[in-house]
Parts: C-alpha cells; structure tokens; sequence
C-alpha cells in the first residue's frame, strides 16, 4: 500500500470504527443465513427490529448503507443507476433507498439564509413556514412568500454537511483502496465509483449548479405551454441557499385525484415522454430523475418537473451510438448491436467474442418480433445490460445514466397508463435521428472535429518518429511486453524443479548413509540406517508434487487442448 493511502484510512478513526461495526454486523448476518439452524437467525436484528439474517442479501445491503447514513445512501442511489455493474436484483433493492432525515432546527435554517443572503428573514420575505416540507441528505425545503407576493421554495443547506461529506468520502476512499485488492469486489470498480459519488456530492452541495440548470432548461422550454419548471430567482440565491419559484400541483403518485380533476392521463404520459425524448436526442441535456417524487401535475395536461439537482449530458458520439443501438434492435441488426457494444464499452482482456455474438443475436431475435406498440424498453434495456455485465463489459457512466432514466420514464409513465409504449413514442424520432444524422450541421462538427484530430495527430507525429528513429540509433530503443498469466506457470515451473532436484539430493542422502541415522544398529521392517535429513527431503518432496500435481489439476490445463 503507497503512502499517500494512509490518511484515507487514519485519518477519521472515529467514523472508521462505526462504519466496520456496521459492516461487521451485516458481515456476521450473511454467514449467519447460510447456516441451517433457525435459532441463531432471528438473533441478529436490524435498526427496525428484522431479523437480519432471514433478509435477502440485497435487502441486507440496502439496510447496511441506510444505517451508515447519507454520503452512503448517496453511494447506493448512485449504484442503482449502473445495472451492469451490480446487476439488476440490487439495483431494483437500491431503488427504494429515500434520503429522508429530519430537518434541522428552524433557528440553524434562519442563521444558515441570513449568513448567506446578508439580511434577516423578515426583510427578505412577507411570509416564512419554519415548518419544512421536505428534508433530504444534503438540504431541506421551506415555502415562503416574497415581498413581490410570489410564493416560492427555499431550499436551505444543512449545516455542517460539507464536513461529514468530506469525511465519509474520505473513509470510502479507503474503504475502495482495500477493496481493490479482493477479488470479489474488483469487477465493481471500487475506485472509480467512489470518484464518481464524490463528483456527484460535490456537484449536489453546490446549489448555483441547481440554479444554472433551472436557467438552461428555462431556455430550452421557454416555449413549451405543456412543461412548467420553477423559475429560479437569483439575488436569493447563494451556493448554500436556493430561491425558487414554488410550483403547486397534484402528486404523479395519486391517481383518484387526477382522474376526479378531469386530467387526460394519456395525454399527461404521452407529453413528458416526449419532452424527456427532446432533451436526450436533440440537445443530449437531461433531467435525469424522473421519479414520481420530482413531477407533479397541474390543470390543463402541463406537467411540472421539480428538483433539478442532478441532470445528464451526453456527447454527440456517444448519442450517435446509442440512438443506432436501439434502431439495431428494431431492424434485427445483429452485428450492429454486437459493434456497438463493443465500441461504446470498455472489453475485458478476455473477451468470449463468440459467446456475446451468440447471446446478442439470442437478445434481438426475441425483441425485434415485437411490435412498436407493445414494445417492452424496460425489459430490452434491462436485458442488453444483464449481458452486458456477464461479459464484464463496463460501459461509460453517461450510457448508464441514461439507460436508468429510459426506464425510469418508461416505469413514471406507466403509472397514468398501464399500456405506455416508450418505443412507441420515440417512433417519430426515429426519423428525426436518422434526419438528423445527415444534417449539414452535424456533418460539419464530425468534419471539424475530425479536422482537430488530424490537425494534432500532423503535429505529433514528426516529433515521435523522430524520438523513435534516435532512439533506435543510440541503442536505447526498448520494447516492453506484458506476459498475462505467465506468473503462474513460472511458480509452478519453478517449484516442480524444486521439488525434483530436493528428491534428488534427500536420495544421495538416503544411499550415502549421511548422519543422524534411524535405526543405525537394529533393522526395523527391513530398513537400516536411514538418513534423517534424506527421508525428511524424500516426504517434503512428494508433498511439494502432489501440490503442484493439486494445482494443475485445479486449472484444467494439465492435458487440455485447444
């Protein structure tokens, strides 16, 4: 272990002991259900007395990152969003995960606006509720009214959050360095999935990202009589404080409500999966958690779209290859889809190139028969994922992304119509992707993009060949090769000379008759003057070869052919 890793692990010795007294206790109840006896099962019980051990695994992980408290309920809300690297039994456990906590006292809310805005609350707003609507990991929301009489959110920070964020971030930085060194937990990246939650958490304590977010969609939608998002006012707002216009509606969640309304249900589903399909495929800038919770329904169809914490973005190739994977699947494009996948992945070393090809031609057989209107998205993308992560392929976090928010729509919208079909109103984008693809405009960016490309390559290019050709007159010219899985064939080469040549000698040991001698005077079954260190070098060298004989036989190598 490098020396930089060392205040990752030592540095919050407190935090460290009740994260490993959480995780011994959820350790101790995964070996206690592998046990047949019933009795030291119902021992062990959880924060809302369950029995821990009769849970699932996945459930014991969600309870284990809930009783470690925010930061690790974000790492858990970010693990939902990557199927194929926990697949998709965790992911739908992780789901249920809620950041709620309780809110902070009102006098801490009010010292925390003030600090910030520079003035007291009574001269900031008519009307305060110190009673808040809502309490999340990273902040709370109060409704408010401003001097001008508009009603409006303030979401207010907690105090003290950046440290115990950057002091858990601290503690999962260590926690990814030990578990890059198991090999269970290797194929989850550890490392890069900690980076990941501590960008995000770091985006999330800002709340002037918030604001420009509200702004940036402001813009894009400004036109849109069928979406209404909150409308950000600015000299209220600080990175700690966020002012934003307050946006009353029915909750997506209570149907009895919106039906007694008179509010078309169809229609409502149809428009926000169209809006959610604009931002993806025309400016590849999204929100990206549409979850109930963050939509409400107002009068005439128009949907409102809260909490815009946390939105996605995705670079024109990679959206190229994203919108030609899902018309891959519609065409019954076999070695297209295989392509893609491919190429928007990152392969393991070890690729079964004929197993994937098989599984993926598997995959489109059984959902390119489906009509558009009765197309599963859900279950197409869940299943492209699961193999995917069979065949260790790690996709980018973007793709991830918005993979989870395609289903996540898909899941919304169903809600208001059981029979909603996402690929049923993506069929007019169809044409506009391949429109759009053809489209002066984007082949000019492609053109220049390849241009800068060309432009850098021309100008490294010289400099290299000529550090290669010097480097090959002075003789300083190195080649260095990488022997994947030579180590242990060398081990097993070495330690089977070993144990030859040890045989070898305890041999000369034994027919010299070498001292100290069993037996030296009397014969015992037929032996006589047997040297101690030969017998002893002839037992220890069988043993070294029934343990290399062992090894190979474990690996299947030993008379294997190709």
């Amino acid at each position: 272990m490098r020396i930089s890793s060392i205040p990752h692990i030592y540095r919050n010795v407190r935090r460290w002991t009740e994260i490993l007294s959480v995780l011994s206790k959820y350790g101790l109840a995964d070996w206690l259900s592998r046990l047949n006896v019933d009795m030291f099962k119902t021992q062990l019980k959880g924060s809302h007395g369950d029995a821990l051990a009769l849970q699932t695994p996945e459930r014991r992980i969600r309870l284990a990152l809930t009783d470690l408290g925010p930061t690790f309920i974000k790492l858990g809300q970010l693990l939902s969003t990557r199927p194929d690297l926990v697949g998709a039994a965790l992911v739908d456990e992780l789901q249920q995960l809620r950041d709620d906590v309780p809110a902070d006292d009102v006098a801490a809310v009010r010292q925390t606006i003030e600090m910030e805005l520079g003035r007291p609350v009574e001269e900031l707003f008519a009307e305060f509720d110190d009673v808040a609507i809502a309490s999340a990991s990273i902040g709370q929301v109060h409704r408010a009214q401003l001097r001008s009489g508009e009603a409006v959110a303030v979401k207010v920070q907690h105090p003290g959050i950046e440290k115990v964020v950057r002091e858990d971030l601290d503690v999962l930085a260590g926690l990814a360095l030990l578990a890059e060194r198991i090999p269970e937990f290797s194929p989850y990246r550890p490392r890069d999935t900690v980076a990941e939650i501590g960008r995000m958490l770091r985006r999330e304590l800002d709340f002037s990202r918030e604001e420009r977010h509200l702004q940036q969609f402001g813009r894009i939608f400004e036109r849109d009589q069928s979406l209404r998002l909150p409308r950000p006012h600015s000299e209220y707002c600080t990175s700690r404080v966020l002012t934003m216009e307050w946006i009353g509606g029915l909750k997506l969640t209570d149907r009895p409500a919106l039906e007694a309304a008179g509010l078309d249900l169809t229609e409502i589903a149809r428009r926000g999966a169209q809006a959610y399909l604009h931002m993806i495929f025309t400016h590849g800038y999204y929100h990206a958690d549409p979850h109930p919770g963050n939509i409400v329904i107002l009068p005439d169809n128009v949907i409102g779209l809260l909490d815009f914490g946390m939105v996605g973005r995705i670079q024109d190739r990679l959206r190229e290859d994203i919108e030609a994977m899902l018309l891959s699947i519609v065409q019954n494009d076999v070695p297209l889809l295989t392509f893609l996948i491919k190429r928007v992945g990152s392969l393991p070393p070890d690729l079964d190139d004929s197993g994937l090809a098989a599984d993926v031609a598997d995959y489109v057989g059984t959902y390119s028969t489906q009509s558009l209107e009765k197309f599963d998205l859900t279950g197409a993308l869940n299943d492209m994922l699961e193999i995917i992560r069979r065949y260790r392929i790690a996709l980018p976090a973007q793709v991830a992304t918005l993979i989870k928010v395609l289903v996540t729509l898909e899941g919304t919208a169903r809600l208001l119509n059981p029979r909603f079909s996402l690929m049923e109103v993506m069929q007019p984008f169809h044409r506009q992707m391949m429109i759009a693809r053809l489209s002066p405009v984007r082949q000019w960016r492609k053109l220049r993009r390849l241009r800068l490309e060309l432009e850098e390559l021309l100008e490294v290019l010289p400099q290299r060949l000529l550090n290669i050709l010097e480097q090959v007159q002075t003789g300083t010219f190195d080649v260095h090769l990488d022997h994947r899985g030579l180590g242990p064939s060398v081990n097993r080469l070495v330690l089977g000379m070993l144990a030859s040549a040890l045989f070898l000698g305890s041999s000369l040991l034994l027919s010299r008759e070498v001292p100290p001698l069993l037996f030296p005077s009397t014969a015992f079954l037929g032996f006589h003057k047997l040297s101690v260190l030969g017998i002893t070098g002839c037992v220890v060298s069988v043993l070294l070869g029934l343990r290399l004989l062992r090894a190979i036989g474990k690996s299947g190598h030993l008379d294997q052919r190709d």
